[in-house]
């Protein structure tokens, strides 16, 4: 199948479709960049407006509040084009881009350069981070009222605010915009030149760990600030099963918390570690109480957002090993299916949960549009799947640019077949089975 450009007047007709009921048989009518009408009917037009997609899913598309462009800066590891092609290949038509880049979206003028990027080569939505403190040294606040209209929120995303005053301060001053901070949890004092899990694998190695009080010490110290100021904090890539507990503890006593968690922390735990670049990221794949808990929060809402921290980086800088291999990994196309497959299809919980993880719960912690299901006059961003239908995970055919990924070699059950945007195709499966009626 080869979809137009932008879709008018296409009726797609035979699938399950989300809508706020749930999931049902309904066909819905595709035109100039919205749903333009539903019907329980098959609809009486001619052939050629007619698609079936018979056997899938269709769900609003996908957001993802965490992932790294790495333009400007460093598009040698990725471009603001290629992580949108990558985007639209998972199913996603919104992502927000974290802010380690070069030069740090730290003042307007910095933003302008990212947002002048994002105009002309994003294929998606592609809503970046501001930071919190200047070139995410720390120290220096950046003015926040004057990027609050422009940023999904602000984050030093790859380090850690260390200074107690300096986050005190930053979250006094984000309440007042309504915005989110996003933290990124460390204390650099207790890495102590660890790069993978402290935990078993790291012992029987020789590797030097990184410890679990490195994220979970911070978390709690941010939680404790956040009940304080009253800013709405966001915890990224969470991954310790004390992180899970201090973040459903805090939610219990009613402060402004959530957070989010990866596909690859969900999928596996430091026994799965290779001696490969492909499976360090920051922070690290835990161990299995961790990996057990944080599937715990997330089944039962603990963890409000799975988000893939989408972090490529070149062949050379990939390829040197657990020890001295960049920190990230990619994975925003093999997000929907690694969480479907770990989470859904094995039975831990229901696909509306992750629904909920992927599509309304970011949406709603961001001030989006709500995508609760597929319905008239909503736009439309939408992601058909085939649940039954296997992924085999090939690099080597990924949009991105980035090929470092855990996932590498897996059989996942779950496959994006067609993913629109504002009604026009942005990425479409070469093997989708649809035909004109």
């Amino acid at each position: 199948m080869n979809l137009p450009e932008l879709l008018r007047d296409i009726w797609f007709v035979d699938a399950e479709v989300l809508t706020r009921n749930g999931l049902k048989k309904l066909n819905f009518k595709v035109s100039d960049g919205i749903i333009a009408e539903t019907s329980v009917e098959k609809p009486d037009v001619s052939p050629e407006k007619i698609y079936s997609i018979a056997g899938m899913t269709v769900l609003p598309a996908f957001t993802d509040m965490h992932v790294h462009f790495r333009e400007p800066g460093f598009a040698y590891k990725e471009t603001i084009h290629t992580g949108s092609l990558a985007a639209a290949a998972g199913g996603f038509s919104t992502v927000c881009t974290m802010p380690n880049l070069n030069p740090a979206p730290d003042t307007v003028e910095n933003l302008n350069r990212q947002l002048d990027i994002i105009k002309k080569d994003a294929v998606i939505d592609v809503i970046p981070f501001a930071t919190i403190t200047k070139k995410r040294m720390g120290h220096e606040l950046v003015d926040f009222d004057s990027m609050a209209p422009f940023v999904a929120g602000f984050s030093d995303d790859g380090s850690g605010v260390q200074d107690e005053s300096v986050m005190r301060e930053a979250m006094k001053m984000i309440a007042k915009t309504g915005k989110i901070l996003a933290a990124h949890c460390e204390v650099n004092s207790l890495l102590k030149g660890g790069y993978i899990h402290d935990g078993e694998y790291a012992r029987q190695n020789n590797h030097k760990g990184i410890c679990s009080e490195s994220e979970w010490k911070e978390v709690e110290r941010d939680i404790r600030l956040a009940e304080e100021t009253g800013c709405r904090l966001h915890v990224c890539h969470i991954s310790t099963k004390e992180s899970v507990r201090l973040i459903r503890d805090a939610k219990k006593r009613g402060i402004q918390v959530t957070c989010e968690t990866g596909p690859h922390y969900l999928t596996f735990c430091d026994k799965n570690l290779r001696e490969h670049g492909r499976f360090k990221m920051n922070p690290p794949i835990r161990g299995e109480e961790d990996r057990e808990a944080l599937r715990e929060g997330l089944a039962d809402g603990t963890i409000d957002v799975v988000a893939t921290d989408h972090a490529p980086h070149s062949e050379s800088e990939k390829s040197k090993g657990l020890e001295k291999s960049a920190m990230g990994v990619v994975g925003l196309e093999t997000a929907f299916p690694a969480v479907y497959t770990t989470m859904v299809a094995s039975g831990l919980m229901p696909l509306e949960r992750l629904i909920d993880a992927m599509i309304i719960r970011p949406r709603d912690i961001l001030g989006l549009p709500e995508y609760h299901g597929i319905e008239t006059g909503m736009r439309a961003d939408i992601t058909i799947v085939d649940l039954n239908a296997e992924t085999h995970v090939d690099p080597s055919l990924f949009k991105t640019m980035g090929r470092s990924t855990p996932y590498d070699g897996e059989t996942l059950k779950g496959k994006i077949n067609l993913t629109l945007f504002k009604g026009a195709p942005v990425f479409e499966a070469k093997n989708l089975l649809i035909c004109n009626k």
